[in-house]
């Protein structure tokens, strides 16, 4: 198969396991900036082009966009399924995983456990301290909707504090969400991994000491942990209502059973790779080959 990564750096650890991977497997592995590309909208015919050369004979598409590469990102990701390309992340799903409100709608709809969250683009200053107060009051965590790995991710110990934090996005006229602390986690979460609906590897990642998010990036360390049942099936159906094939489901461990805390459809695959010793690159691989066939999602 010829197999094309989605990919602003070839020397990223995920984009070259993948690659190691898929070429362990037999398969001619093609890295590609998607910014780089250029796409042709055409009635019938949609191409895309790179470096001046037209693009052919593809069979699948694995995505790894990031955050700030989104928008033109999932356009990429689309071109292909309107050219009957198999692309391991579905645009649609891409979209809807970095939407952090729609992504905890979707969740809460399906009956998953969620930390209890508000939402306000722009709520009066006599408004904050209600807004604090529906989830619960403080400690609460306060997030941007922009930010990814730990960042624009704020705890606020008290109600002053919280209300500083959220008065000082809205005067720069930043969305964000206010959500409820879940002490009882102690800086930890889970990180599941998953593949085509089942699940490939987890990690329990715990903070640095004075440090809340648990994030690799920000020093955090991993550790191999069994899952409980509820775990495991709460994870798969994230990545289901999610609609991705392959997703990191974040979980905490609270007192009321398992918080979706985030479903990530670009996880990264060094910690998972590093604390577990499962070859999960090649597992996205095989996912790969079993789905060569199919057709690719419709595009909502």
């Amino acid at each position: 198969m010829k197999i094309i990564i989605l990919s602003r750096n070839k020397n990223l650890y995920s984009t070259r396991r993948l690659v190691e991977a898929g070429e362990n497997r037999g398969h001619e592995m093609i890295v590609l900036d998607h910014m780089k590309c250029v796409l042709v909208i055409e009635q019938g015919k949609p191409h895309i082009y790179y470096n001046g050369r037209e693009i052919t004979g593809v069979q699948a598409v694995i995505p790894r966009i990031g955050a700030s590469a989104t928008f033109y990102g999932t356009a990429v990701v689309r071109q292909f399924e309107m050219m009957k390309i198999f692309t391991a992340t579905e645009s649609q799903a891409l979209l809807r995983s970095r939407d952090k409100l729609r992504s905890l709608q979707i969740l809460a709809r399906a009956g998953l456990g969620i930390p209890k969250t508000a939402f306000a683009s722009s709520p009066k200053e006599k408004d904050i301290d209600s807004l604090i107060d529906s989830i619960g009051g403080a400690p609460c965590v306060v997030k941007l909707l922009e930010g990814t790995q730990g960042v624009g991710v704020i705890l606020a110990e008290n109600k002053k504090a919280a209300a500083s934090v959220i008065e000082a996005f809205l005067k720069v006229d930043t969305d964000m969400l206010v959500q409820e602390f879940i002490s009882e986690a102690k800086g930890a979460d889970l990180r599941v991994f998953v593949v085509d609906g089942q699940i490939v590897g987890a990690m329990k990642r715990q903070a640095k000491e004075g440090e809340f998010r648990s994030n690799l990036h920000r020093g955090g360390s991993a550790k191999v942990v069994p899952l409980t049942a509820e775990e495991r099936a709460t994870a798969i159906k994230a990545a289901k209502h999610m609609k991705l094939g392959i997703a990191g489901v974040d979980l905490l461990q609270s007192k009321r059973g398992p918080l979706v805390m985030e479903v990530n459809s670009s996880p990264g695959l060094e910690g998972i790779e590093g604390a577990t010793r499962v070859d999960i690159a090649g597992k996205i691989i095989e996912y790969v080959e079993r789905n060569e066939f199919n057709k690719p999602g419709e595009d909502s």
